[in-house]
């Protein structure tokens, strides 16, 4: 922590005694933080929050008298701040929902008990609160809510499919503010999209599933967890599994094929972005299109340069609609990006490839 710098100033929220205290003391211990307040419901953590306007909350979503998604549709009308959910494996579609209706980013605890061992996540909790140094307060106030994403899919049911070769692959890589960013992109892909999507998304491995689900809900283009050989074809989008990387390559046939596999020591981030984009150039060359989505760090930058080498397109959330700069940041300033727009004008640029 550089001298004089302001230390994050974090609400906690949860409805256990036990949990409060527990996720109060794991983030006291640096330095950088300070815990200004506790809250057992929504209804005092709202109250809270609008008189502390601390910098970060971290909320549990099963609360009494104030649910944590109503907790959020006031909170985020009235004072967008950055949250940080902590909920358990089991509930994965809260954990969605919570991300549609605002909250930043989560933190995955154990299913083995209601109290919280901190002990596997207590760094990864940390990291998230404090990432909200590189936040842009403007982008987190503008980011596109969603109170449902079911009736989006019905608007216009899509068309079958026949498995076709792809006119194009895009490749889309995304951390911290990642999940709504997608969705967005997502929802406003046409029906008979002539091109193949693969998905990078920075997340616990038992959520992609759900994520995929999710985004196959909501769009007109046929979403799925990506598996080991499955073929690449337009229309369809294919969301790496957590804790692997993937690759596109071509079969003895020359047919497009995904590989699913677990992380090198060279891997910096998990899934790689960078490993995507390079797997990208090699195989579609000037037909490769690179997306770098908001996100904490500089994955993807490099994978960038050789989709640009390889006559591709890259493509970078705008510093202005990014709530995290630092992935496509990076891109910018190494020189890669061909193209910088906001979120929704990503989604119509790919529409209209």
């Amino acid at each position: 922590m550089t001298a004089g710098a302001e230390r994050i100033r974090v609400l906690v929220v949860d409805d256990s005694a036990v949990n409060r205290r527990s996720i109060a003391d794991a983030l006291s211990q640096s330095p950088e933080v300070e815990i200004v307040g506790k809250a057992a419901d929504g209804e005092e953590a709202l109250r809270l929050a609008l008189l502390l306007k601390p910098d970060v909350l971290t909320l549990d979503l099963e609360m009494p008298r104030m649910d944590g998604f109503t907790f959020l549709r006031i909170l985020m009308s009235r004072q967008p701040t950055p949250v940080v959910v902590v909920s358990s494996y089991s509930q994965k579609e809260n954990v969605f929902k919570a991300l549609e209706l605002g909250a930043l980013d989560f933190v995955a605890k154990p299913d083995r008990q209601h109290t919280i061992d901190l002990s596997g996540i207590r760094d990864e909790l940390l990291a998230k609160v404090l990432m909200v140094r590189g936040l842009r307060a403007s982008a987190l106030a503008m980011r596109p809510r969603m109170e449902s994403i079911s009736g989006v899919h019905n608007l216009s049911a899509p068309s079958p499919r026949e498995r076709t070769s792809p006119e194009r692959v895009i490749a889309i890589a995304a951390s911290t503010g990642g999940p709504t960013a997608l969705l967005e992109v997502f929802r406003r892909l046409p029906d008979q999209f002539s091109h193949a999507v693969l998905v990078a998304q920075h997340m616990p491995d038992k959520f992609t599933r759900t994520f995929a689900a999710r985004l196959d809900r909501g769009a007109r283009v046929a979403v799925s967890e990506a598996a080991d050989g499955d073929g690449v074809c337009a229309g369809f989008a294919y969301v790496c599994p957590g804790r692997h990387c993937m690759e596109l390559g071509r079969d003895s046939a020359g047919a497009l094929r995904l590989g699913v596999v677990a992380p090198g020591p060279s891997d910096r981030y998990v899934p790689s972005a960078d490993r995507l984009f390079a797997s990208l150039a090699r195989s579609v060359g000037p037909k490769a299109v690179a997306v770098i989505l908001t996100g904490m760090g500089d994955d993807g930058a490099e994978g960038a340069a050789a989709v640009l080498a390889a006559g591709g397109l890259v493509v970078a959330e705008s510093e202005q609609s990014a709530v995290v700069y630092g992935m496509p940041g990076a891109a910018v300033r190494r020189g890669v990006v061909s193209r910088s727009l906001g979120i929704t004008q990503i989604a119509d640029f790919l529409s209209n490839l």
